[in-house]
């Protein structure tokens, strides 16, 4: 038999499906998990630790779904599919993926320290080859900040922002950056701008030349009737 937590819990995720975090209330919460208010406040202290430790269940999800992703002999091509189901995730999931990556509350989720651990071995599997241009910690910084910033952006402004061809660029860029697999393309578009953008900021390179910040600034600009 479930106890008051884990319905709570539970209930709170389900309503996560559906709806963002802001817009549930407690009382909703507590209905649906057949519970009386004060058991929020006796459980997790108030809302905001009951979301927090929601979070690191998304968590929990989210880095049992990495280690199902199968490892090569290559793994350079195994840092590009743990970017990509990292976007599956928080597609399939963006109002819990909000919640674990945009926290706003004081207390964040712990959650967080073991997706980066994860990531730092994957990195360092790539050093071990000689595949590796930085640090791994820098390298694994680099990854999941621009993973991230990829999803939210994605799930905030679908439009223009939510076309995978956009994340693959970006991950091609900060991957293909970190280990010296990057591939020539004198094509310019939004996304292989805003890649040479992102790869610029996060890891202290000279940024695109003004020409590329011209059609990037002419790409996103609202055309006029």
């Amino acid at each position: 038999m479930s106890t008051a937590r884990e319905r709570i819990l539970e209930a709170t995720a389900e309503l996560l499906a559906t709806k963002d975090a802001l817009a549930i209330s407690t009382r909703v919460i507590c209905e649906r998990a057949k519970v009386g208010m004060p058991e929020i406040y006796r459980q997790f202290g108030d809302k905001e630790g009951l979301l927090t430790a929601v979070a690191d269940l998304g968590f929990e999800r989210f880095l049992a779904n990495k280690r199902r992703n199968p490892l090569t002999e290559d793994p350079v091509a195994d840092l590009r599919t743990a970017w990509d189901s990292h976007v599956a995730f928080a597609l399939r999931n963006p109002h819990l993926y909000r919640l674990m990556f945009t926290p706003t509350g004081e207390v964040k989720p712990q959650g967080i320290k073991e997706a980066q651990a994860l990531l730092l071995s994957a990195v360092e599997r790539c050093r071990d080859a000689g595949r590796l241009r930085t640090t791994p910690e820098l390298a694994g910084q680099s990854i999941l900040s621009a993973n991230v910033g990829v999803c939210v952006m994605a799930l905030s402004f679908p439009d223009p922002f939510g076309s995978l061809d956009i994340s693959q660029s970006v991950r091609d860029a900060v991957i293909g950056k970190a280990t010296g697999d990057e591939h020539e393309d004198s094509r310019i578009t939004t996304a292989t701008v805003l890649a040479q953008a992102l790869v610029g900021t996060l890891t202290g390179t000279a940024p695109a030349d003004a020409d590329a910040v011209d059609e990037l600034a002419r790409a996103l600009r609202p055309k006029t009737p």
